[in-house]
Parts: structure tokens; sequence; C-alpha cells
């Protein structure tokens, strides 16, 4: 079968871990900072090369395409190249490269395809430097308002629109994606989990992206001091908190084994060692592919009573999100190619967001993962070794050339 090429992968992955390099194997490479336009530059110089048409839209999206028949739909593959704050070197950025080894391949190996073929390059996926996370997608599909996205800022005060306008990479609102201009989407990306890994798994075959809620719960106690107050006179907020997180914790355990769950931010007000905590703040993040399981847990968090510890104990929901399926015939193509190629795969969801997930609502899409070393993401030690990228790959290429012959 037609094989994309390692020395080129490899080249690719080391050339981009330059932009941004934090010397310690990752990379910090915020949305629209010198660094993350450095890459973009090479990526451009690199599309450029193979004889690509490049345009951007009016919220820097990158739309780097090889030519097919005239008045068909491109076909788009691709991802984001921002990262987290010492983040690693195959987050979104591999979805990048892996799609543009493709199309080098299919350009270099003059392989028939009558759609053009579309490598994309998402602004601000991850919300790293300018909140929310999946910026530029969510517009375009109509998810978050553009006036307001523009006014995000970063924590030196400079806005979206600022950092957009200063980049060269803001074009006109007419490039922009549409389902009259785009028939489909693919997107490569890594786990960031260590199921594929620890099951020896080559190719993570994704069929969604996993329904969430997130709620914060809020604990009023009382200050008092910490050294005069007796135990039994107390109000205090942090233990009320940490009754009902253990609570949570022993609850949600007896649900489902693939539901995942974090306690990932928590204040206490006064925060100061000589005093009774009034005031206690926390997060839960509530994650599963099945709705009915998702509304299990929410039934636990329901159940939580107004007092707690003889504190004062509440819930909202901060925000949510439903399951999300990918086309379930280009999750088909995905497992055909890995059997074809002899790749081990299996049949998964996304715990995280990707820019998919928006686009999904949009034009058919799917997505392909692999392995992440033990596991680790959004972190300098991720890694993904270039075999399994380049397996990666050559799913992705021929995943593209079924769409484009069906």
């Amino acid at each position: 079968m037609l094989s994309c090429n390692k020395e080129r992968m490899e080249d690719k992955i080391k050339t981009f871990s330059k932009f941004g390099d934090t010397g310690k194997g990752g990379i910090t490479r915020l949305s629209l900072s010198p660094e993350a336009l450095d890459a973009r530059e090479e990526f451009c110089r690199r599309c450029t090369a193979l004889g690509m048409d490049i345009k951007t839209d009016d919220m820097a999206n990158i739309y780097a395409t090889i030519s097919g028949e005239k008045g068909l739909p491109a076909i788009m593959m691709g991802s984001h190249i921002d990262s987290v704050k010492q983040g690693g070197n195959y987050d979104g950025i591999l979805g990048v490269l892996t799609a543009l080894e493709a199309a080098e391949t299919i350009v270099t190996e003059k392989v028939p395809h009558k759609h053009p073929i579309t490598v994309i390059v998402w602004t601000n996926e991850e919300g790293a430097r300018f909140e929310p996370a999946m910026m530029s997608s969510g517009v375009i599909t109509g998810k978050f308002d553009k006036d307001v996205m523009l006014a995000s800022k970063d924590t030196e005060g400079i806005t979206f629109k600022e950092a957009l306008e200063a980049s060269g990479y803001m074009g006109e609102i007419e490039n922009r994606m549409t389902a009259e201009k785009y028939k489909a989407l693919v997107e490569l990306h890594v786990e960031q989990g260590p199921v594929l890994e620890d099951e020896k798994v080559d190719i993570g075959i994704v069929e969604g992206v996993c329904g969430m809620i997130n709620y914060e719960f809020t604990f009023i106690g009382q200050a008092d001091h910490a050294g005069t107050t007796p135990m039994k006179y107390r109000k205090d907020a942090l233990y009320a908190a940490t009754k009902t997180i253990q609570y949570l914790h022993d609850e949600l355990d007896k649900l489902d084994g693939k539901l995942v769950y974090t306690t990932g931010k928590i204040s206490a007000h006064p925060n100061i060692h000589t005093v009774i905590p009034d005031l206690v703040k926390f997060t839960l993040d509530v994650r599963h592919q099945d709705p009915e399981v998702i509304k299990q847990a929410l039934e636990i968090i329901k159940a939580i009573p107004n007092i707690v510890e003889k504190c004062e104990a509440s819930y909202e929901e901060a925000w949510s999100r439903k399951t999300v399926n990918f086309y379930p015939e280009f999750v088909g193509y995905v497992e055909k190619n890995a059997k074809e190629y002899g790749y081990s795969a299996k049949r998964m969801y996304s715990g995280p967001g990707h820019d998919a997930q928006f686009i999904t609502d949009v034009i058919p899409t799917t997505m392909i993962f692999v392995p992440s070393e033990n596991g680790h993401s959004h972190c300098e030690k991720e890694c993904t070794p270039v075999d399994n990228c380049l397996k990666g790959a050559n799913v992705l290429l021929q995943t593209i050339l079924d769409i484009d012959k069906n």
C-alpha cells in the first residue's frame, strides 16, 4: 500500500519542535505569539514549495490546498499549531504535520485525486493565551460570538483582535470553511492518555467526543480563630468541601468504568493557617460518551444537601457539552485502513475537546488517534514515537483518498 515517508515525517517533527523550544524537551507556543508565527511561516514555506495555494480567513485559520477538479468541494485534514505553556511537541501540531506529510506524498507520488485537498491550521485551539479553547473553529461554526472573542485578553492585556491584526495572517471572511466549499474533515491527534500504549494499539478509531458537565460548588461557613474555637462549635467550610469531594468520588466510582471525573480547581478563604476557612469553592469535571451515565452523575450532584457539616452548600453549572458522534462512514474508513495496513486498532471516544467536534456540525468529520508515551500530554514529557506518527499519517492519507473516491 501507498506509504508516507518516515524520514520526512521525522524531519517535520524535529523542525517544528524548535519553534518555542523550552530547552526541556517541550514547547511554549501560545497562539499568535512570535513562536507560533515562526511555525506558521515554516508551514506556509513548505506548502508553497509543494505548489499548494494558501489562503487565510478572518480568524487567521490557514487553508493550504492541493488543486483538484474545478467545482468540487475540498477535503480537509489538519489541526492546530499553538500549545499550552510548557507543552509537548505533538499535541495539535502532529495533526498538522501528518496532514502535511500526506499532502507531500500525494504531490511527490502524483497520487490521482478528484477533489482539492486542504491542510488546515486552526487558530487558538488551546485557549492558553486567549480564552476560550477552540476559539476560531467555534467562531466560524457559530458557537462563539466573534466580537466577544476579539475582546478576549491575554495576561498582558493584549486583545485577540490586536494579536490577530498584528499577525499578518488575518484574511477575508469569504475564505472561511463552509459546507459548500468543503465536504469533509479528518483530524489526526495524539490520544493524550495511556490507553492505546497500555493496550499496545497503534491506531485509535475515534467515534466521537465525550459529553461532559462542569460544576462549581460553594461552601459558606464561619471564620474564627484556629486556636480558641472548640471543634464542636466550628463551621469549617473546607471540611464541608472535603466531605463532599469524598462523597462525589465514592458515588461516581459506582457508575460506568469509562466515566472520568476531576476536582481540578479549589479555593479557600481567607487561606490563612490560623483562621478557620469560611468560604471554599471547588470544581467538578465529569465526562462520558453515554448521556444516560452523565444523567446519573448529575443525580449524584443533586443529592448533595443544602447544609453539610453545619455549612451552607450550593452548586451551579459552569458549562457543559453534549456527546458528539463523528460521521460513521468515515469512522469505518479509518477502521478499514488500519486493518489493511496491518495496524492494531480500537474504537474509542475522545475525552478532551477538539476543533473537529465543532466542525462536525457543518461537514462530515472524524478523527484518528495515535498513542502517547505513558499517557503524557500538555507537558514536556509528551511524546509519540515516529513509527506511530507514520502509521497515523498512512491511515490519514488513505482515509482522505477513500473520501475522495466515494
